[in-house]
């Protein structure tokens, strides 16, 4: 399979890595300083393209590949509340368009993500649990709460009746501060967010009572069962089409 990478920060050159030990050809590497790239033919001939960039660039970056036609897989979030609804329409049947987009790619987290979802249909029938959510990442990390927090917030909102947002909590700043709250109201899920050092990431569910705590969590060691799920989920676009995620890849 040809592979244009969009992206060459330390996860671009970790996918690099596992697409190459895994057959595949990298044909283009675009990156802030060659963005005329999107406009070669090497771009052109890939079958997919990876894009990790940031929440500013990542819709753009799908725009500039959907115009010669190019399939993407993306892990870059923040950018679905602005430009979710015109990218649900470009992959569309009408839209013609492929976007494999996953808040992390993680086999670990997939896993994960359906424990969340199971734990919360089972709490339904437990009011005196409450839930909140913990996130920690590296300093590095431009948004909060995560992505892969928001994901799993969402999945525990839609199985469990007593909670209908989430907001954020307190806040643990890459420069020490901290600001925000934990205490919120009933229907509301907290996420506290934690940035430290270089944390690749750790999600934590917290249900908590008077009785007592059940927590379950989720460590990532490195990046690189998010490139290799990534390397993964381009396997799979290649022959699919339309919005695509995880649900689509892991069948559980």
């Amino acid at each position: 399979m040809k592979i244009a990478l969009i992206g060459y920060g330390k996860m671009g050159k970790m996918i690099e890595q596992i697409a190459l030990s895994r057959g595949h050809q990298i044909v283009s590497i675009i990156d802030v300083d060659n963005q005329q790239d999107f406009d070669s033919p090497e771009f052109a001939s890939a079958d997919v393209a990876i894009e990790f960039t940031s929440p500013t660039a990542a819709y753009g970056n799908y725009l500039k590949a959907f115009a010669h036609n190019v399939k993407v897989v993306s892990g870059s979030t923040g950018w679905m509340k602005d430009h979710g609804d015109d990218v649900r329409k470009m992959c569309s049947a009408e839209g013609g368009q492929t976007l494999f987009w996953a808040s992390n790619f993680s086999i670990g987290v997939a896993i994960f993500s359906a424990v969340n979802r199971y734990l919360a249909k089972i709490m339904n029938g437990f009011p005196q649990y409450d839930v909140r959510m913990e996130e920690t990442h590296h300093i590095h990390k431009l948004d909060a709460p995560s992505g892969t927090a928001i994901t799993l917030a969402e999945d525990i909102i839609d199985h469990l009746d007593r909670k209908q947002e989430w907001v954020k909590g307190v806040q643990h700043l890459a420069d020490g501060t901290v600001e925000g709250t934990n205490e919120v109201k009933p229907s509301q899920l907290a996420i506290e967010s934690i940035r430290r050092d270089e944390v690749p990431g750790i999600h934590s569910v917290i249900y908590n009572s008077e009785a007592d705590c059940i927590t379950i969590t989720h460590d990532a060691h490195s990046r690189q069962g998010f490139a290799l799920g990534a390397v993964l989920a381009a396997e799979y676009t290649k022959d699919h089409k339309g919005l695509l995620t995880t649900s689509d890849l892991f069948k559980f």
